[in-house]
């Protein structure tokens, strides 16, 4: 079997210099080096450190990570993916860039040096294959539908059916060779490989949208039509005799993994503590088994990269496994191992040797391939009504290809099948590709024009007697506690019913498949531990004590944390809700010393705010002991205040307030700061507004003596931040607006504490107060994101419901 490690044919063209004429390394069967010459003494002694094994090793790693990185950053505001600049880096240092140079080629790059690359190189494909396996999630197969399959189906059979066409159509122009290789890259570029188009699809942070579904299980079912079709390509094969050998251990690695590596790894799971990471013991017993894997392959004639393939693809679903293996492995395989691979891939790519006449021969058949998946796709996801805008960007995403085709272009070199100018225009065409489609589907795919709606959803504008929709957002167990206290001060009752989506985040790295799994509530526990049960648990009850008023429906969302705002955005559309409850990234002390930081989640909170299809409200933890303090219980009073400057948001707040005025155990204190001196002309309108909804609000509000109405006049931000300081630990819940004019007096000075924050300027000060102790901090942002939004501004004054003292 061929394998990824360098031949002499690989090593020909790049000491050659890149000409045709040179010295000829096509009969190299041996390198020798010296053992003494492995760690360098220094160039104090005076010896060349390049002459020793290990540094030129370190230097070779440093110039090919360093090169992949530079151009990633040069590229990367053009919008171009990882795989093109690991590509365009292996062509610089390649006989098509600075390998054109006798002294880089014979300093940096010597032939002894060969050795150890492909030892790294070949580390890094099982390390890779391995990942894709572990990214790859088998159980999507059941998932797809008859529009998956006919997608699928059609970008598989329509560019090989194309691509034969054209190959014999050509057979005239070109030599016999010639049009054999034609056809048989027009066959390799018709397939469709599943872990690229995943690998796109996270990198475009469109893995658990509808869209990104549809295209994985679209891209598997065209996998499987690969599988087989290759597969009856080697029943056909003539030559199939000689490969028994290979298929029968392929068969033999196989039943192995499955059956012994399965029953290890289920061990693994039982026997660590549910919601911990992986211990360490099994975190290097994984490790060691994908080396296992490699050497059975080798011993029994398959690739090396089978074994770690296929045990990759038996892990199952989920953490603990999947985000350990990923953050110990990604970063060093992606951006160290795989370097040198592309690098090593095109040492046989000489631009300067290529012939026009096959260039242009196999360039067209590629282009001919890449137009029959385009036209296969796109015909059938209009059949199936997906928007137009939509059918175009999964007909390119599908045509997406990566390390996993350069690998399989590369066995077609080593298996005499293709020669080396063949495989060089492969490579700059998968290069080529990748770099025009990924700008294209960024540009024509964004999945946040969906979320917009055509009227607002926010508590301001919900009907007086209508049910109250929430989504809260659970990151972990410490986060419950507030959100029931919130669900509870809502005050729901038999009129207004509140309707809860409670939805878990946890965070994925291993698995290319995102899920939103819809939990049903049962009275006993779940049969099968998941990693949101006892959150589940915890809402079930609240629901159970309050079920004549309150209904809950939980959600579990694995995904990663780039991505996460998919799920808050497509739940929140879906089910009508008028508010999002998140919690903050950060937990502070009663003192206001920060406590604790999720950085990650900052991202997902950013996300939400800037594009959810209602309001949003983030929840600030500030120690502990209010979670001992239930609103539910008559021993005391709840005391909320809502702090009003003015604007959209502190509106939104103000509602919230009215509503949970009518729980009988609330007690609330609205306090207006108001500018001395005139208003602005552009202010008017906004002014306009607050105060109509200020009227509104103590006209319902005047016989309510468990509602107190104050207002303070204050000159700039310090009189603003003594205000708040007056507030003292007299509050269990403190609501305010997030943003506010930044050209207001009222919030002048704060800007320099605000650490650009999703809380903005009052948020940031009552967050990281001393004064406020364990007050729950809820900072609103009004839904404004809709269409025709000029409108919308005669809807402001909202009629509020009589609640009841």
């Amino acid at each position: 079997m061929g394998s990824f490690l360098t031949e002499p044919d690989d090593l020909s063209p790049f000491f050659s210099g890149g000409g045709r004429a040179g010295r000829t390394l096509k009969n190299i069967t041996k390198i020798c080096v010296a053992v003494h010459r492995i760690q360098s003494t220094g160039v104090f002694t005076g010896v060349n450190p390049l002459d020793f094994s290990l540094p030129l090793l370190l230097l070779q790693l440093g110039i090919c990570a360093g090169t992949t990185i530079l151009f990633y950053l040069l590229l990367r505001p053009l919008g171009q993916p990882l795989i093109v600049s690991q590509i365009l880096s292996g062509f610089v240092l390649s006989s098509s860039g600075l390998g054109q140079w006798k002294a880089f080629r014979e300093t940096i790059f010597p032939i002894r040096g060969f050795i150890l690359l492909d030892v790294m190189s070949s580390i890094g494909s099982i390390f890779y294959f391995f990942l894709i396996g572990v990214q790859t999630d088998m159980m999507i197969v059941k998932k797809i539908d008859k529009r998956a399959f006919g997608i699928g189906y059609c970008a598989v059979i329509l560019p090989l059916v194309l691509t034969i066409t054209c190959s014999v159509a050509l057979k005239n122009i070109f030599d016999s060779k010639t049009s054999k290789t034609i056809l048989l890259v027009g066959g390799a570029e018709s397939f469709i490989n599943f872990p690229m188009v995943a690998s796109l699809l996270s990198e475009l942070h469109l893995m658990n949208s509808e869209f990104g579904r549809i295209a994985l299980s679209s891209s598997m079912v065209s996998g499987i039509s690969t599988i087989c079709i290759l597969m009856i390509g080697l029943m056909l094969d003539p030559r199939k005799r000689n490969m028994d050998d290979t298929v029968f251990g392929n068969w033999v690695i196989g039943i192995a993994l499955v059956f012994c590596s399965r029953y290890v790894i289920m061990w693994m799971i039982k026997r660590n503590p549910v919601g911990q990471p992986l211990k360490e013991g099994f975190v290097i017993t994984l490790l060691l088994g994908v080396f296992v894997s490699a050497f059975c392959s080798q011993s029994l004639g398959a690739h090396n990269y089978f074994g770690p393939l296929l045990f990759g693809i038996i892990i199952p679903p989920g953490p603990p496994i999947g985000p350990a293996l990923m953050e110990r492995l990604d970063s060093i395989t992606s951006w160290i191992f795989m370097p040198i691979f592309f690098f090593k891939t095109s040492l046989v790519v000489n631009l300067y040797t290529i012939k026009l006449k096959k260039f242009l021969g196999l360039s067209f058949v590629m282009f001919v391939s890449a137009l029959g998946k385009f036209l296969g796709v796109l015909v059938m996801s209009l059949y199936n009504k997906m928007p137009v805008r939509d059918a175009v960007s999964l007909s390119l995403i599908m045509n997406s290809q990566g390390a996993f085709e350069l690998g399989m272009f590369k066995l077609m070199k080593l298996d005499k099948k293709i020669d080396n100018d063949s495989f060089g225009i492969m490579c700059i065409g998968v290069m080529v590709l990748v770099a025009i489609i990924t700008p294209i589907i960024r540009y024509l795919f964004d999945p946040s024009r969906r979320y917009v709606v055509y009227k607002r959803r926010t508590v301001m504008h919900s009907k007086p007697e209508s049910d109250l929709r929430v989504l809260v957002c659970i990151h972990d167990q410490e986060d419950v506690p507030n959100a029931i206290n919130l669900l509870e001060a809502l005050n729901p009752t038999t009129e207004s019913h509140l309707i809860v989506y409670m939805l878990h985040f946890v965070e994925l790295f291993g698995r290319s498949n995102p899920q939103l799994i819809s939990h049903k509530i049962t009275r006993g526990s779940t049969a099968k531990p998941c990693p949101s049960e006892h959150i589940i648990n915890a809402f079930k009850y609240f629901g159970q004590s309050n079920r004549e008023n309150v209904t809950i429906y939980p959600f579990t969302a694995i995904s990663p944390p780039a991505s996460m705002h998919d799920d808050v955005y497509s739940l929140a559309l879906d089910r009508s809700t008028s508010l999002i409850l998140v919690p903050f990234h950060k937990r502070f002390h009663s003192n206001g010393v920060m406590s604790l930081s999720k950085n990650n989640l900052k991202l997902v909170n950013n996300h939400i705010l800037d594009k959810a299809p209602c309001s949003v409200a983030i929840v600030v933890n500030r120690g502990t002991s209010n979670v001992l303090r239930s609103i539910a219980t008559d021993l005391y009073s709840f005391q909320i205040a809502v702090v009003f400057i003015g604007g959209p948001d502190d509106r939104e707040a103000i509602f919230i307030g009215a509503k949970m005025s009518g729980h009988p155990n609330i007690n609330l204190t609205v306090i207006r700061l108001s500018e001395s001196g005139n208003v602005p002309s552009d202010d008017i309108e906004e002014r306009r507004l607050d105060n109509e909804a200020v009227i509104a609000f103590q006209n319902v509000m005047v016989d309510n003596y468990r509602v107190r109405f104050i207002e303070e006049v204050v000159k700039d931000g310090n009189g603003t931040v003594s205000v708040l300081r007056s507030m003292g630990n007299s509050f269990d819940l403190v609501m305010v607006g997030r943003r506010h004019n930044p050209y207001s007096v009222l919030v002048q000075g704060l800007v320099l504490w605000n650490e650009r924050t999703e809380l903005g300027e009052i948020g940031e000060v009552l967050s990281s107060s001393d004064f406020m102790e364990t007050a729950i901090i809820l900072v609103v942002q009004q839904h404004t994101n809709v269409v025709h939004k000029d409108q919308e501004n005669h809807e402001e004054t909202v009629t509020l419901r009589d609640h009841p003292q």
